[in-house]
């Protein structure tokens, strides 16, 4: 396969990092994005560092990427989860597209999570579809004044698979020839989970609500994978798909109800 160039956010941990090592030993050129130990070093929770974002990506690259993968998330009960998770992988997407468009056979993927089908808050998740960060973040911090804050992380993925949804078929995407498409994991090993499964009584929570029959919970080297193929020239028509790489969770929870 020729070498192709990549971005990729949340890279100096977790599936972020094992996919641009992945990416990096196929002999791919991989530009990483994170709050530090990266090539670009931006707080995507805010404006000014998803504008740091994309200008810098312009620069590093000549104006073009063949592929964005945005993995960089949080799981934090607070309204930064929804920032990082919704708005600023929006804003990644929106605001790399351009250089996409000027690759060769350009390709989009976001992480999104199982989470995506818990139950959420319709007032947070209308308020991010709606692109109104304000009234979402102060929709999260209602949901924190009433108990309710773990639906803040579940909001947010279920938000950006609905927008990734409607985004994927639109002119600016499929129309200019980009597949976008999310994966929606399971459990998966990292430093962001770790404090949760290092706890019994957590890890029995997680368990409960992410049930995975087959092999249990991920390593961020076997979500990698998936992540590489969506966002290879090899992907020519899987786009605004949401595909489920949980052990079953998924099937678990929702049996042939979506169908």
């Amino acid at each position: 396969m020729p070498c192709r160039t990549y971005l990729v956010t949340g890279a100096a941990s977790g599936i972020g990092r094992a996919t641009a090592t992945r990416l990096r030993n196929q002999g791919h050129t991989v530009i990483g994005a994170d709050l530090r130990d990266a090539d670009i070093t931006a707080d995507l929770a805010t404006l000014a560092g998803r504008t740091e974002l994309a200008e810098h990506a312009a620069e590093l690259t000549d104006g073009r990427l063949d592929a964005v993968i945005a993995c960089a998330g949080l799981a934090h009960f607070l309204p930064i989860t929804l920032q990082v998770n919704y708005f600023g992988t929006v804003a990644t997407l929106e605001g790399l597209r351009p250089l996409l468009a000027a690759g060769t056979d350009p390709r989009a993927v976001l992480v999104s999570s199982v989470a995506a089908i818990h139950p959420s808050d319709p007032v947070i998740v209308d308020a991010a579809l709606a692109g109104d960060e304000d009234r979402a973040v102060g929709a999260a911090q209602a949901a924190i004044d009433r108990g309710e804050g773990h639906t803040i992380y579940g909001s947010s993925k279920h938000a950006i698979a609905r927008w990734l949804r409607c985004a994927a078929i639109t002119a600016d995407w499929a129309g200019t020839g980009i597949p976008l498409n999310a994966v929606a994991p399971g459990t998966v090993l990292t430093p962001m989970t770790a404090p949760m499964l290092d706890d019994l009584g957590m890890r029995k929570v997680v368990d409960a609500s992410v049930p995975m029959p087959l092999h249990g919970h991920a390593r961020p080297e076997q979500i990698a994978p998936l992540l590489t193929w969506l966002t290879s020239p090899d992907n020519t028509h899987v786009t605004g798909q949401i595909l489920f790489i949980d052990g079953g969770a998924d099937a678990t929870l929702r049996g042939d109800t979506t169908w």
